[in-house]
This record gives C-alpha cells, structure tokens and sequence, in this order.
C-alpha cells in the first residue's frame, strides 16, 4: 500500500467518525423533540447582500437571515458565527446573555455546514464589520456530512463536478460563473425581443435524426412501439414554424449528440437557434455580431476580454473570409485550382492530411483542410464563408458557384461559436440531399442524417427566403467567464459513474 492510498483510507476512516458524530447528535434533537427536519419555513426578511450592501438602511433595525453556517469561533459566554446565504456571507454576534443558558448551549453544539435561522438587529463591530447581534437562533437543518477543510476547500476538479453542490458552497468564483450564465442568458433573450424574434419551444423527442451531422443517442416509446431519437439540432422544427407564417423565431434549449466528451463537448448542451424570414447568411453575420458585442457589454461593461490569456476585441467589424480563401493564407493551397476529387485526394496526401475514405470528396477534403491548418489560427472574431455543398446538406448553393453553399462559421479563439445558413428552400434540391445522407449512413457514416419526408413537405408547401444560425451557448458562456472547460459553466456536466 502506497501512502496516498493510506492517507485515503485514514481521510474515510476520520470522515465516518464525525459522520457518525453528527447523526448522534441528531438522534439527541430528535429526542428532545427538537427535530430539525421537522421545520417547514423561516420567514427570512433580508439577505446578506442587503444588509451588507445598504448598511446605512439597516443599522440597528431588526432582521432576520438564515443560511449555513461556515466558520465559529466559540469564547466562553459569547461567540461568534459567519453563516453565507444565496448572496454574501455575513458574521452574527451570539452570546448566553441575549439567548438563555439552554439556547446558547445548543447554538454551541452546531457544526460547521449547519443551516441556522438568526433574529436580531444589524451593527457593526469594533473592527466595523457588519453583523447581526443575535436575540434568537433556530436550527433549520442538520449536515450529516462535513464540509470540505476550509482551508484548502474543494480542489478536486473531478470531484468538484460531481458534488456541484459543495463545489458550490465552497469556491464563490464557480457561483459567480452561473450568475454570469444567467445573466448572459437573460441579455440573449432582451436581444432576440427587441430584434422581434418569438421564443418558441419544440420537441427533443423525434421520430428522424436530423438537423445535423451528428451520432444521435436513440430511445424508444414502448406505448408507440417506436425508436425514436434524443434531437440533435430544432433546426427543421423552427423551420416549419417559418413555413406556418412566423417570420422571427428562435429558440434556446438542450440538444444532445453521442459524441465524444472534451473541454469543448458535453453530450447534452445549450444552443440557440433563430431564423429569420426574408434574409439569407449575410444577415446572419450582422445579428451574430452585434448580439455577442451587446451581450457581452451589457454583462461585462466591455467588448474588449481575456481569454484564457488571449486579448480578444469582440467589438463590431469582424473579418470576413471564405474556407477556401483561408486556406490558401494559411498553406498555399488554392482548391479554386483543384477541381475533382481525385486532385484533392492527391494535394491531401503530399500534405499529408488525413481524411476518412467514405469521405473522399472534394468538398469533405478541403473541409479537412481548414481544421488542419486554419481553425486553431482564428483568434480574433473571424467569419468563415462559403462552405463546400457535400458537408451542408440543409444550405442554399452559391448561383454562381454550386458546389458551394451560402454558409459561414463563426470562429474566435481558435473554436467554433456559431453555424449560418441562407436557408435550403428548394424541396426538390433538398430531398436529393436527403437521398444522399442515407445513403451515406448506409456506407457506415453514423453521423448522417436520415429522411424527412415531412420537411420536404413543408418546403413544398413553400419556405420563403430564409436565413439562419445556431449559436452554442456553452462555449460563449465560457468565452464571456474565461472558463477553461464546458464543464466548468454547466451546473452538471455529464459524468462516468464511480464504479
């Protein structure tokens, strides 16, 4: 046995003793008749941001906080407790005089983790801390289970994820992210409603996969005997929606693929998806610049952040360029030169880039191509243009170049944020490119997408020109927090179960 293995085993040892500490004194409560979990509501009347934010207000006015406790310092006939609620963490003066002998020998007996209920009036102490000087204390709930040493908190980062809720109580920066995320939720939605988009909800349970190129996660529906598909993109639902007559739709909502896990991917994630009738992909770049600088003004006070050690200036005017044009900066290769599929399978191999052999084409070689030499170099807001037709099957042709389509990305930071189209409108075009998904994923491609009749009969009930973008929120979320990984801003990423 190493020593970590038997620091581990002392560490469990210490932690079932005071477990089991804990739950006797719970037994003692109980007994007593003084059961904790027997209590259904504290009438709370303030937070500890509010006391502390507008002391002038409640100085020596009566209060009453609750919250848990996480740090005491018992003296004799008075003590002192810091508890931290939703907010902020703020310190109450307890002492046997205010509380009675029995009272004050109980609050001496809570632990650390505790949840408690004070009554008393605001002041601040010789040293002009803010308090509460206590005349009641209540306990609201008992912690079977310590908290973390406080000096060293919760650093474990695997654990951290999976006990969200100590991560939570223990390191205040990870709550500041999640109320950054709400907050920059909340500016995406005052966006999207002032530019007269309707916020719409549809199904992630479907009968076909599609949407995009992706692995679905597949289920079943015992009362309909049915296989059916966890949805990897509302893409075609919201453009049914267009179809119905409404002209500005978006939605903001989970899609999952079965794909691998990384800082960048989690298998369930939040997108945001609009579209918008009468444009087509160069109105998609306005709105995605101009959303992402309002959010991240109207959150951060700047369009001008620090990821990750990088400077990026998010303010309007970002580069536009197409895939083929960057790549031929980036290495010297112009596919505007190299015309058949033979001849970029040939450039692939003296470049020595790697490509799967049901993916052969010219379209999926240069595709190739850019995340080789050209995606992790897009540092500054960068949109990508002009995408090859084989790997957009729900995108309108460029007319003057059909084996192009009317599609960008949106890269910063070396990463992908945003996917556009000018919509597939053409109900004839679009199911020959359903055709040739299927055939695909009868090739072995699992991520093609399947037939959808359905859709091809809603474009040919008639889908007005349309543009459209999904924009994946968890990576903005992190761009916007300086988060290192998807799984620092979702509450709970996915996690292999402890065996």
């Amino acid at each position: 046995m190493n020593e970590n293995e038997n620091n581990e085993i002392i560490e469990e040892q210490d932690l079932n003793h005071l477990m089991e500490i804990r739950r006797e004194k719970l037994s003692q409560l109980q007994e007593e008749g003084n059961n904790p979990f027997d209590i259904t509501k504290y009438d709370r009347t303030n937070t500890a941001g509010e006391i502390k934010a507008n002391y002038e207000a409640f100085e020596q006015k009566d209060v009453k906080i609750a919250g848990r406790i996480i740090a005491k310092r018992i003296m004799g006939k008075a003590s002192f407790c810091t508890i931290q609620d939703c907010d902020e963490k703020i310190q109450s003066y307890v002492s046997i005089n205010d509380l009675g002998e029995e009272a004050y020998k109980a609050f001496k007996t809570w632990d650390i983790g505790d949840i408690i209920g004070i009554s008393g009036f605001v002041f601040k102490t010789r040293t002009e801390e803010i308090s509460v000087h206590a005349k009641e204390v209540i306990l609201l709930t008992k912690s079977l289970r310590p908290l973390p040493e406080k000096f060293h908190g919760l650093k474990d980062t695997d654990l951290r994820y999976r006990q969200r809720y100590v991560d939570l109580i223990m390191n205040p920066e990870v709550k500041e992210t999640f109320i950054l995320r709400s907050k920059i939720l909340k500016e995406i939605r005052n966006y999207m409603d002032s530019k007269g988009y309707m916020e719409v909800e549809t199904p992630m349970l479907t009968t076909v996969a599609t949407g995009d190129a992706a692995r679905p996660f597949v289920t079943h529906h015992n009362t309909l005997d049915l296989q059916m598909y966890l949805r990897i993109a509302p893409e075609l639902n919201l453009k049914r929606l267009i179809v119905g007559g409404f002209d500005r739709v978006f939605e903001i909502g989970k899609n999952f693929r079965n794909e691998g896990m990384d800082i960048k991917h989690n298998p369930e994630f939040t997108n945001m998806e609009f579209y918008a009738a009468y444009q087509d992909y160069h109105d998609m770049m306005d709105t995605a610049e101009e959303l992402i600088s309002t959010v991240a003004k109207n959150v951060l006070g700047t369009t001008k952040i620090n990821y990750e050690g990088q400077e990026i200036d998010l303010t309007p005017g970002w580069k536009k360029i197409t895939m083929i044009d960057a790549i031929k900066e980036a290495c010297g290769v112009d596919f505007n030169t190299i015309k058949t599929d033979e001849e970029a399978q040939a450039i692939a191999k003296e470049k020595g880039v790697e490509y799967e052999e049901i993916k052969n084409t010219r379209g999926h070689i240069i595709n190739e191509f850019f995340e080789t030499f050209v995606e992790e170099t897009l540092i500054q807001p960068t949109f990508i243009m002009d995408y090859p037709v084989e790997i957009s099957p729900l995108t309108k042709r460029k007319r003057e170049q059909p084996e192009l389509v009317e599609r960008f990305e949106l890269f910063i930071g070396g990463r992908e944020y945003g996917n556009a189209y000018s919509e597939l409108n053409d109900p004839i075009d679009q199911y020959q490119r359903f055709l040739k998904q299927v055939e695909a994923k009868e090739k072995g491609d699992e991520e093609a997408g399947g037939m959808d009749e359905d859709f091809v009969n809603a474009l040919e009930i008639g889908l007005p020109p349309t543009g459209g973008m999904g924009i994946g929120l968890d990576r903005l979320i992190m761009l916007l927090t300086n988060s290192a990984s998807i799984r620092d801003v979702l509450f709970f990423p996915t996690m292999k179960p402890l065996q």
